[in-house]
């Protein structure tokens, strides 16, 4: 490797450890971002474009990663001496918590990175969040100076919610039904976790405590498509006192 080539790890946001389902979620996301139909086929965009081409060609190949991180080893075994005098901490890592609407709508937020060696004081950087991200999905935003080089490797986490529970990609909530539901089965509605109201199909006879699985109604999947919503169904049972006869 030459010092001008690309780090393909680097290019779509991630260390050398990551999985090769990491790999197709990055690629997947950050290829929508940086299309360049969506920049007015920008040379920059046809740029960035190419770059993240190249880096998932080499890595989603398992023999072609393993050439290249061999090149990887050997080069920094040549340059690791001279590096290791000076050497600046470029990158930084942070886990961000979302909520569940977040990873389905979309959303923007402002990442604030408050780095000791920074002479200039605190960063901050736009991070937008593309609908149907993933959880666990990796983001990076480029540092300024005097980190030029480096990243802020943001990776996407699901804020516990009162009404759902993540689970993967499936979300699972609980339904209260009222005994004559029970009885004669029929259609409940409840609110959805990207907003507005879901249909639930209850059966004649649920049992309390029954699952009622709600297909493509969960999470996002990192290679796309979305979870299951599990309800559980919960009721009271219908107890009647009437006095006894004789008395």
């Amino acid at each position: 490797m030459s010092d001008s080539a690309p780090d393909h790890y680097a290019v779509l946001g991630l260390d050398r450890r990551c999985t090769a389902a990491e790999i197709r979620s990055a690629y997947r996301l950050l290829s929508k971002q940086h299309h360049p139909d969506l920049h007015g086929g920008a040379e920059e965009a046809v740029r960035r474009a190419q770059e993240l081409n190249a880096a998932h060609e080499t890595l989603s190949d398992p023999a072609r990663r393993r050439a290249y991180d061999r090149d990887l080893a050997d080069e920094a075994g040549r340059t690791a001496a001279p590096r290791r005098a000076g050497k600046i901490e470029r990158n930084v890592t942070q886990d961000v918590l979302l909520r569940i609407e977040d990873f389905l709508r979309g959303t923007e937020l402002d990442v604030r990175v408050q780095d000791p060696a920074n002479p200039h004081g605190a960063e901050s950087y736009r991070l937008e969040v593309p609908p149907d991200t993933a959880p666990g999905t990796r983001l990076r935003l480029e540092r300024a100076e005097p980190f030029a080089g480096g990243w802020v490797v943001v990776r996407l986490k699901v804020r516990p919610g009162f009404r759902f529970k993540a689970r993967g990609a499936d979300l699972r909530c609980e339904l209260r039904i009222d005994a004559r539901r029970v009885t004669q089965g029929g259609t409940e509605t409840m609110p959805g976790p990207a907003g507005g109201m879901l249909r639930v199909a209850i059966p004649a006879g649920v049992g309390r405590g029954e699952i009622v699985r709600i297909a493509g109604e969960g999470l996002p999947k990192p290679r796309g498509g979305r979870g299951d919503l599990l309800v559980r169904v919960t009721y009271r049972p219908e107890v009647r006192v009437t006095p006894a006869r004789g008395r």
